[in-house]
């Protein structure tokens, strides 16, 4: 009687039924967001994917062309098998769900697509968790009407298609068939599709429901032998419900969640950019190539950042090394970092403009001892040599140590801060916080503001921040105009010095990975203990940046910017500037060219380049080599008295307490004695004295008592003492030879 009754019911309401009021098709459409973003590479492709609405998983809107018939039809059989028949209600279904209601007791749902789509477009026709009241059911077969009356049944089935949820969080066909199946809608075969339409009646069935179903439906659309393997296919698909979208490419995550946040994206928006898709290609290949080589050094993780000289669009940014990585959604291009001898180009640039020096300058490479505050601070060279009076041009090239801290002392930590935050570097201190320590890179930084700083150089002195809304493939990515932090000629003799091949052989040689056939000016940096390195420079239009290390910051082993970050850069450099050159930039105005004599022994005669009135013709050496000797011989003295003075008792530890097992032989329970340096490696040669007496070794068999164990240094000092109480009590067979007899 209830199934007659709504039967009855529904027949009356839709005889006096009015106008239902639903979005027509080009609003419901123009309406739908994927959930995700789409970031556009300077072609118009998709480069990356980014998840920004988590209310369900949707895709893009699929028109019905564009969707396999064999998922229309296996949709349809199972859903509304006389969906071109009716005009939004099957009255032949309702009789049948009806009659099996009554006579079974079996409630069977007959909604229409047309009723659920209803359903779909306004939420007061959603179901309950009870289930839709005679109310309800009476609002959704007058929508249905609403909407035959107004759209196509293809209209329909489409919308239907794209707003349905299939399975778990996946709503609408194109999510499905990139998730599940890895492929396009068009591309859904019949088994695929049988599965996609058994889904719709249960979303969350079990397989074997979902396998029973699909082979039912198969067999209803005349392909029984399709039910083979059917069960492998279910599991298989049920196993990438939280997979990447097959045309996900994944090329640039950490920048396109860069340029999200920057624009304030949301779902269903398209943002184009300036990033290459070939070149970041290039750049994440590259990165994976040599992260292979350098295996077992300690390396896990590499960056690189791309930027055009111009506009300062982005073309290329790989966050982090993928596959190798053990953080890979850390994003290390813009992770601060240590940044090693990378800032030395900046303080040259000063002390260029300020008339501090000039590229011929002569700088001591010698020994050197600064009060740090807490106590001396005496730099060196990466390579452990001094070279005594060296051009600055060498030394830069070279990327000497002492000879930066000297041009700082010039310059002030507190006046190259300054500059440095002015250049876009995320300092998070003043001068006085790093002191002369900055000049070598004690600052942390990040990736993408050490290379648009160096693009400053590029750019002759000219200061602008990355553009991240230059979109180069639309033609609208102008030249920058930017602020002046250096003179041009500036500037451009730091770029002429750090292309300077020669110049630069001392500490990197004559062939290495930071040689071009075309113009390049770079600089390498290592940070302090090996932890991270660097290779940044440009060419006239580009400026590449690369940091390798690991997300964890231990220390690499035996890989510096040169071995680890450089060849990358080459690599970035190559592809960008392959099949054409690179010439030199032009000289700028007040910029002048004039030869120069150095004193013998020093440095070949040659050509320079001077600001203004700074060029000179001679450049004499100060103290003689054989006071260069005698400064260094002083300063290994004063470094050694340094690491002694350092040194201290890590075992036994002060205070310590030891009980002797009187089950265990005695000579089995020896101390072993370690001495520790500043950076808590074990001395070897430690000098142990004992209650006053020498100890050979560094193993002390204990005997009752107290002790106390004394570190000693080169000249009998005292570095470090610890007491120690030894406790014991009868061992088996008597006491252990040449001991006393041990107290009760």
């Amino acid at each position: 009687m209830a199934g007659a009754r709504l039967l009855a019911g529904l027949a009356l309401c839709v005889w006096a039924a009015q106008g239902w009021a639903l979005p027509g098709y080009e609003a419901v459409r123009a309406a739908h967001r994927p959930s995700d973003v789409r970031v556009l590479a300077s072609d118009g492709e998709v480069v990356q994917r980014v998840r920004m609405d988590f209310s369900g998983r949707r895709g893009d809107w699929v028109a019905l062309e564009d969707v396999s018939v064999a998922l229309q039809r296996a949709v349809l059989r199972s859903e509304d098998s006389r969906f071109y028949e009716h005009a939004g209600m099957d009255w032949l279904a309702m009789a049948r769900a009806a009659w099996r209601t009554v006579v079974s007791g079996d409630v069977q749902g007959a909604s229409t697509l047309s009723m659920q789509l209803a359903a779909l477009l306004d939420d007061d026709l959603r179901r309950g968790p009870g289930g839709r009241g005679l109310m309800q059911k009476i609002d959704q077969v007058l929508a249905a009407r609403a909407l035959e009356d107004g759209w196509t049944k293809q209209q329909i089935l489409e919308a239907y298609l794209n707003l349905v949820a299939f399975r778990g969080e996946l709503v609408g066909i194109d999510a499905l068939a990139r998730v599940m199946f890895q492929k396009r809608a068009a591309a859904l075969d019949d088994r695929e599709s049988a599965l996609a339409a058994v889904m719709l009646r249960g979303p969350n069935a079990t397989p074997t429901v979902l396998t029973r179903r699909g082979c039912a439906l198969l067999r209803e659309l005349g392909h029984p032998g399709d039910c083979a393997g059917l069960r492998d296919l279910v599991e298989r698909a049920l196993r990438r419900t939280a997979a990447h979208r097959r045309d996900a490419p994944g090329l640039a995550p950490h920048f396109a969640r860069l340029l999200v946040a920057h624009r304030t994206a949301r779902g269903g928006d398209v943002l184009p950019s300036a990033l290459d898709r070939d070149l970041q290609q290039a750049a994440l290949a590259s990165i994976r190539r040599h992260l292979r080589d350098l295996r077992g050094t300690g390396v896990t993780d590499a960056a690189a950042v791309v930027l055009d000289n111009r506009s300062g669009a982005v073309l290329a940014y790989v966050g982090s090394s993928g596959e190798f990585s053990d953080a890979r959604a850390v994003d290390h291009a813009r992770a601060l970092r240590q940044a090693g001898s990378t800032l030395k180009p900046f303080l040259y640039g000063m002390a260029l403009d300020e008339a501090r020096l000039t590229a011929a300058s002569l700088l001591d490479d010698r020994p050197l001892d600064l009060d740090g505050g807490g106590g001396l601070y005496i730099p060196g060279n990466y390579d452990g040599r001094f070279s005594g009076w060296v051009s600055a041009r060498l030394a830069l090239a070279s990327s000497l140590n002492i000879p930066a801290v000297r041009v700082a002392m010039m310059v002030t930590p507190e006046a190259l801060a300054r500059r440095l935050s002015a250049l876009g570097l995320p300092l998070t201190h003043d001068g006085d916080y790093y002191g002369y320590s900055l000049a070598l890179g004690s600052a942390d930084v990040s990736l993408l503001s050490l290379a648009n700083a160096y693009r400053t150089l590029a750019r002759g002195g000219r200061h602008a921040p990355v553009d991240l809304d230059a979109a180069a493939w639309a033609g609208r990515a102008g030249p920058q105009t930017g602020t002046p932090l250096f003179s041009p000629g500036a500037a451009w003799i730091v770029g002429d010095i750090l292309a300077d091949r020669q110049a630069r052989a001392r500490t990197f040689g004559l062939d290495s990975p930071l040689s071009t056939p075309f113009w390049t000016a770079v600089k390498t940096g290592t940070s302090r203990d090996m932890r991270d390195n660097w290779c940044v420079g440009w060419s006239p239009d580009y400026t590449v940046g690369v940091w390798v290390g690991n997300s964890a910051g231990a220390s690499m082993r035996e890989v510096s910017g040169v071995s680890g970050a450089g060849p990358i850069w080459h690599d970035l450099m190559a592809w960008l500037h392959r099949g054409r050159g690179a010439a030199p930039p032009p000289k700028p105005a007040g910029v002048v060219h004039a030869p120069v004599h150095f004193s013998p022994g020093l440095e070949p005669d040659r050509e320079e380049f001077f600001l203004g009135d700074t060029a000179q013709a001679i450049f004499a050496a100060g103290p003689t080599r054989e006071s260069f000797e005698e400064d260094a011989n002083r300063a290994v003295g004063r470094v050694a008295a340094a690491e002694a003075r350092a040194l201290r008792i890590a075992e036994p530890m002060d205070g310590t307490i030891m009980a002797l097992d009187p089950d265990i032989p005695i000579e089995r329970q020896r101390l072993r004695l370690r001495a520790i340096d500043a950076a808590a490696r074990r001395v070897a040669t430690a000098r142990w004295v004992l209650d006053g007496e020498r100890l050979q070794g560094d193993e002390w068999l204990p005997r009752p008592g107290r002790h106390v164990f004394e570190l000693r240094g080169p000249d009998d000092q005292v570095l470090d003492h610890a007491r120690v109480v030894v406790r014991g009590g009868r061992f088996l067979g008597g006491a252990p030879a040449g001991e006393p007899p041990m107290a009760q």
